[in-house]
């Protein structure tokens, strides 16, 4: 068998994992509605290329508002690979305890909320710290992760715990140990990973199901939608309100988040005065 069609023989055996893991995807995506039908949203963290599974979700066509994309680009900005901004700072910055909770700082959360962490070894310590805390505040996790990867996995934590430790829900990539999925004769690296494939198919399911949801409950989504299917004025009404809705959901993470101030505290009493 050519090497093309051995990856793409495992993929299909991604799909049939993803498959088996229907009700547990049914159930983050139960959540996941309850949060944005509350009006709230759900937390997408990934560092890394996880950070791939976050720009899969939202936004992007054939996606909806009610989702906040946590991306740290010091976590996750590879172009330059070394120097300034290099792979190697990211991957150090990545397992820098303490991290998670400065990124959160800026966050006014709510157990209405809920959250989808991506990691394909779970052992990175900001993702695990970042479930760890959302749970700490009444957040349902949802974890996204290659299951026989992360189980051959050493933590970086110093207690050993990892990703799955601080999650209400597991969810696998069905990505094997090491990612990699072929290897190539006279190379005694294996090539080609899969979590990538396994956790867009992952996050796109729950992303039906979730407008199934929505819609049965009286709320469709706004779905970013191409010109050629809706029209050009249909594809342009969709895009500025789905982001306008966004930034109403946004707002709401921030209006009383940390140290009170007179906006804060008046938010709801201050009467706007004609400027003289």
């Amino acid at each position: 068998m050519n090497l093309t069609s051995q990856y793409i023989q495992q993929s299909r055996a991604l799909l049939d994992t993803i498959e088996a893991q229907t009700q547990a995807i049914q159930q983050a995506a139960a959540w996941f509605s309850q949060t944005i039908l509350a009006g709230r949203m759900v937390h997408l963290f990934g560092s890394g290329h996880s950070r791939i599974m976050v720009e899969e979700m939202w936004p992007r066509y054939g996606s909806f508002p009610g989702f906040n994309p946590i991306v740290e680009l010091s976590l996750s900005f590879h172009n330059l690979v070394v120097g300034a901004n290099g792979q190697r700072q990211a991957m150090f910055l990545e397992n820098v305890p303490g991290l998670a909770q400065r990124i959160l700082r800026n966050y006014d959360l709510s157990n209405l909320d809920s959250a989808l962490i991506i990691s394909s070894s779970g052992c990175n310590v900001v993702p695990i710290e970042m479930a760890e805390l959302f749970q700490q505040q009444g957040v349902k996790v949802v974890a996204l992760l290659s299951k026989q990867h992360a189980d051959k996995s050493t933590s970086k934590r110093p207690d050993g715990k990892k990703l799955s430790d601080f999650a209400d829900l597991i969810l696998d990539t069905g990505a094997p140990v090491g990612d990699a999925m072929i290897t190539v004769p006279g190379l005694d690296t294996p090539v080609a990973p899969g979590s990538t494939v396994g956790g867009a198919v992952v996050v796109n399911c729950i992303k039906a199901e979730l407008a199934r949801l929505l819609t049965q409950a009286g709320q469709p989504p706004k779905v970013l939608s191409a010109a050629n299917i809706v029209g050009s004025e249909k594809a342009v009404l969709l895009f500025e309100s789905a982001y306008d809705e966004h930034a109403h959901r946004l707002a709401k993470l921030y209006q009383n988040v940390g140290v009170p101030s007179y906006v804060s505290e008046q938010a709801d009493t201050l009467i706007p005065q004609q400027l003289s």
